[in-house]
């Protein structure tokens, strides 16, 4: 089977190609998430031609926001983003990035910003790369390498990457019923993050008759977004009530009661999400539901990830 691929910042893989000759390799990303992902590496400096190790790059506020190497006042802002440009086609490819946090090349947000004439500093950039990346690519999923260290911001960029690479599969023959499979596909992960963009969505596929580029793109755009806010404890519970009701003529009295008592404990945070989940998982291999198969909340990736046991 071959891996869907996502792309990463070269440090975060081990290799030393950060300013200092150093690196920060991400431990989920190398150890976890590359077991079933292909990581494609890019480092925009090294790209551009700077050597490693490299004086020190920073954002600068001018009358647009530029990339200028303090130490000798060289501008590297056009490199930057012509080398997003340039690796557009291996960009095409990818279901979503892991970006290195910080950087004035990939960081994704919070990055220094400094006045030229005073030289002091808002954490209000993003780097020139990232923001040329994101330009290019506004439905590809992104994350930073330290916020993946939040268990729900790491769920939800990995559950992003998946239902985006389905997007990807179908795109090659898009019509407007492989496009209504892919929404009633996503409706409990939309509900789940977002509701009124479940409903808002639904509403705009069922009256386009003819679904051409421009619909699409829009479309996976507002996709993207709304599933880009991790699920609240709440709406997990919503949604979780909503498929026990599939199985209201298949339960028992006790067992029904069961799974009750099980999703109103995650609902006060006594259980993890994983509990309800691998209980419903159960009941649906025993009583088949065709639709619910078809969900990709209950399986929406891997599950020797572990996402979902810290939720």
């Amino acid at each position: 089977m071959v891996k869907l691929k996502v792309g990463i910042s070269s440090c975060l893989m081990g290799d030393e190609v950060r300013f200092d000759g150093g690196h920060k390799k991400s431990a989920f990303c190398v150890d976890e998430l590359s077991r079933h992902i292909q990581l494609v590496r890019f480092c925009p400096e090294v790209g551009i031609g700077m050597p490693v190790p490299r004086p020190t790059i920073r954002l600068e506020q001018h009358s647009r926001v530029q990339a200028v190497v303090p130490k000798t006042g060289q501008n590297v802002t056009s490199e930057l983003a012509s080398f997003a440009d340039k690796v557009q086609v291996k960009v095409d490819e990818l279901s979503g990035y892991v970006l290195c946090a910080k950087s004035p090349s990939c960081g994704m947000e919070r990055v220094k910003l400094y006045d030229p004439e005073t030289g002091h500093a808002q954490k209000a950039g993003m780097g020139i790369f990232a923001a040329r990346l994101k330009a290019n690519n506004p439905a590809l999923p992104l994350e930073e390498d330290g916020r993946l260290n939040d268990p729900h911001l790491r769920e939800n960029f990995v559950m992003r990457v998946y239902v985006f690479s389905q997007w990807k599969e179908m795109m090659q023959k898009l019509t407007k019923h492989q496009l209504l499979q892919f929404h009633q596909r996503c409706k409990l992960l939309l509900l789940a993050h977002n509701q009124q963009s479940y409903r808002e969505l639904g509403k705009r596929v069922g009256e386009k008759e003819v679904i051409d580029e421009k619909f699409a793109e829009q479309y996976i755009v507002d996709v993207m977004d709304a599933l880009s806010k991790p699920a609240s404890r709440k709406n997990h519970t919503n949604v979780l009530q909503h498929i026990q009701g599939y199985f209201k003529a298949d339960l028992a009295h006790e067992r029904r009661e069961e799974l009750s008592d099980i999703i109103l404990q995650y609902h006060d945070g006594i259980l993890p999400l994983m509990s309800p989940l691998t209980l419903i998982r159960h009941y649906l291999r025993e009583f088949p539901k065709e639709y619910l198969e078809g969900q990709w909340y209950l399986t929406p990736y891997p599950d020797d990830l572990k996402l979902r046991y810290g939720l």
